[in-house]
């Protein structure tokens, strides 16, 4: 089996390179990366004609094939399922410094990694983990991430590419787990959990604040919520307790929603078209 591992926080990221060498024992391992950050950019592959993307060689230390592209993770698997590194079978993204879980998963790059992975018919496990002091959504800063002990999320990680490995499944999926920061020896056991609709702690307000010296420009200055606790059941509570937590991503589809506006505006197309 030929793994992808890749991130959305770069190809120097630590979290990546522990958790591609985790990786090994399950076939071979190739690292297609971006070059710089791109924490938050969810699926997106950008305009490829306006970004001209990139791939060059690099070197990480175990691992025998390794690229840094200019382009964010969605795109750099996009290339995997082209076979710009060979026949892929499973592309596993991580491991993201702040957890990936409630609303997050629509924009974290880790994730979308993934999602795109199954767009093409290859499964994608995303691998996150919380960070000190800052509850479980966005990003961590660098002195965070000094306290990152990385080692915990690769062992769960591993635990579940091995199993995928033996036996992929028919069709193609996506598993996201979510860790809290410490020793998987130390975590309190695992979930399978609901993806939440909120995170524990979110973003709660944003103001604009004049740029001195520039009349109609203005910085962002945004402001931190309260924690929220949240059920064990759920992807959030269950990190933030310590739990391993395991979902499964279903692929976004249609609904019929419970909403009085619909009949209405489907009345209109239906007048429309007569």
């Amino acid at each position: 089996m030929r793994i992808l591992v890749t991130n959305d926080d770069g190809i120097d990221s630590i979290g990546l390179h522990v958790l591609a060498r985790a990786m090994r024992p399950f076939g071979e391992v190739v690292i297609a990366a971006p070059d710089e950050e791109y924490s938050g950019y969810g699926a997106a592959v950008g305009s490829l004609l306006v970004m001209n993307p990139e791939v060059r060689r690099s070197q990480v230390e175990g691992i025998d094939e390794a690229w840094s592209i200019t382009a964010p993770p969605a795109l750099c698997v996009m290339f995997g399922r082209m076979g710009f590194f060979g026949e892929i079978d499973l592309v596993v993204a991580g491991i993201n410094p702040g957890a990936n879980v409630g609303r997050s998963i629509y924009h974290s790059g880790t994730v979308g990694a993934c999602l795109t992975a199954r767009n093409g018919g290859i499964s994608g496990v995303a691998v996150s983990q919380s960070v000190d002091q800052f509850g479980v959504e966005g990003q961590g800063w660098e002195d965070a991430l000094d306290r990152q002990q990385w080692d915990g999320a690769a062992d769960i990680a591993a635990l579940m590419v091995a199993e995928l490995a033996g036996d992929l499944l028919a069709g193609s999926v996506v598993l996201n787990i979510n860790v809290h920061n410490r020793p998987a020896s130390e975590m309190e056991g695992w979930l399978r959990t609901e993806v939440g609709a909120e995170p524990p702690r979110s973003m709660d307000s944003a103001q604009m604040i004049p740029k001195p010296g520039h009349d109609g420009t203005f910085h962002v200055e945004m402001s931190w919520g309260e924690p929220v606790e949240m059920p064990l059941e759920i992807d959030c509570g269950a990190v933030m307790a310590g739990y391993a937590s395991v979902s499964w991503l279903g692929r976004i589809t249609s609904s019929d929603p419970d909403a009085r506006a619909v009949p209405k505006a489907e009345s209109a197309l239906d007048d429309f078209f007569a």
